[in-house]
């Protein structure tokens, strides 16, 4: 995947490496790894950033020290204090992007464990989680807006000696930053539609034949800006387009592709010179044309600014999707910068979108958009449509922010009366052929 490249730096230690202990000759299988654990000593071993989308996120788990084959390491002799780990995280950008930026740090990692992986590689393990610090992989800039990816420098350094398993010390000489792997990410590829805009895509790997399709519609912090359009964006600032290709997902559609497009600016900026709406029916259209989907069973979700494209999808072009989830939608954008409100879905957009069957998700405490005049006044006009209203927004004890109601939705966690899932009302929805 691509969070920002990272600046790769050579970061020595002050210690040596020691080589076998003297006494009883050395077997073949301890020469063997006195040699590996010798070439590891003396060059600088690169490590891997290991990355998971959170539901704040995403965030540096882990690190992954790529160690020669066979040099052995004793995984008795590893400890939470074994190595140091600091994080350099700065906003990549000059100019507007420059000014007010929230997110950037230089600090100490918190080290929560030290283990091998199967592959025999050290793992360092780091604190991670909606409490953490120094964690994220984006900040954001103000000004603009919009999430914006961290150009991050990691440093790491060995403060006691490893063991290999013939007993003999292994301290290594330096460390060089490497490559930076989000497995669930990485399983989407990138394209850009005729229609000029930039997507990425998830390929079923379970049922057979014509699948569903679901169309992830990020956010206004996602979209993108004058110097940057980074269509990884809409697959880390959250969990929206990732739950949809979980395992469980996936079992609920039994198997379904998942396209996650992005905005040039943000999908409220509809009209000309974007024509969002055009766009994106032009690219869902192209999409199903060249991979196996079901027509009959193509799904519109989003939040927030995608949660106001996805009701208007449903409204310009009815009964084409099978449903829509429209997540902390907006109907009325009020814009706290330039100090104007506007109505953005007027009720007879609302009222076309009846046709289609469709879930609102909020929260009544949402402080970016007003939940009555947007969530609740769009369930009413429509009239028929499911709706999830939240209290608050609380995941594992923790509270975000009222506005952040897509991580139920990509948690599955919105119910009919009737018990079902979001995930399995979804996919027993089918537009008539």
């Amino acid at each position: 995947m691509k969070v920002r490249p990272f600046a790769a730096a050579v970061l020595s230690t002050s210690l040596l490496c020691a080589g076998l202990a003297a006494g009883a000759p050395a077997t073949a299988s301890e020469a063997s790894e006195a040699s590996q654990a010798s070439q590891a000593s003396k060059r600088p071993t690169t490590f891997r950033l290991d990355v998971e989308t959170l539901d704040g996120g995403q965030q540096i788990v882990s690190v992954t020290l790529d160690l020669p084959a066979g040099t052995g390491v004793d995984a008795g002799s590893l400890a939470r204090d074994t190595f140091a780990v600091r994080a350099k995280g700065v906003n990549p950008y000059r100019g507007a992007a420059a000014g007010r930026f929230v997110g950037a740090y230089d600090a100490a990692r918190t080290v929560t464990g030290v283990r091998l992986n199967r592959a025999g590689d050290v793992v360092i393990d780091l604190a991670h989680g909606p409490d953490a610090t120094a964690a994220a992989t984006f900040g954001y800039a103000t000004d603009m807006q919009r999430n914006v990816p961290l150009e991050l420098t990691y440093s790491i350094t060995q403060t006691k000696p490893m063991r290999t398993r013939n007993g003999s010390p292994l301290t290594l000489t330096g460390f060089a930053q490497g490559s930076v792997r989000d497995r669930e990410v990485d399983a989407f590829t990138s394209g850009r539609s005729a229609s000029g805009l930039a997507y990425r895509a998830f390929a079923p790997t379970r049922g057979s034949g014509d699948r569903p399709l679901v169309v992830w519609l990020h956010g206004g912090g996602e979209g993108g800006w004058a110097q940057s359009y980074d269509n990884d964006l809409p697959l880390v600032a959250n969990r929206g387009a990732l739950g949809f290709a979980t395992p469980q997902a996936q079992r609920a559609f039994d198997g379904a592709y998942v396209v996650a497009p992005q905005a040039w600016t943000r999908w409220l900026d509809d009209g000309a010179p974007y024509d969002y709406t055009r766009r994106l029916k032009s690219l869902i259209d192209e999409f199903a044309r060249t991979h196996d989907v079901d027509t009959s069973r193509i799904y519109v979700a989003g939040a927030s600014n995608g949660g106001y494209m996805a009701s208007k999808m449903a409204s310009a072009y009815p009964r084409y999707f099978a449903a829509n989830v429209s997540i902390c939608p907006v109907a009325v954008f009020i814009d706290k910068q330039a100090g104007t409100t506007r109505t953005v879905l007027t009720d007879s957009q609302l009222r076309r979108v009846r046709s289609t069957p469709t879930w609102i998700v909020y929260a009544t405490n949402d402080p970016v958009v007003d939940p009555v005049a947007n969530g609740q006044h769009m369930a009413q006009v429509i009239g028929n449509a499911q709706v999830s209203a939240y209290p608050r927004v609380v995941r594992d004890g923790h509270e975000y922010d009222g506005h952040w109601t897509w991580i139920y939705a990509a948690r599955n966690d919105p119910k009919t009366a009737g018990g079902t899932s979001l995930w399995e009302w979804m996919a027993d929805q089918r537009r008539a052929k």
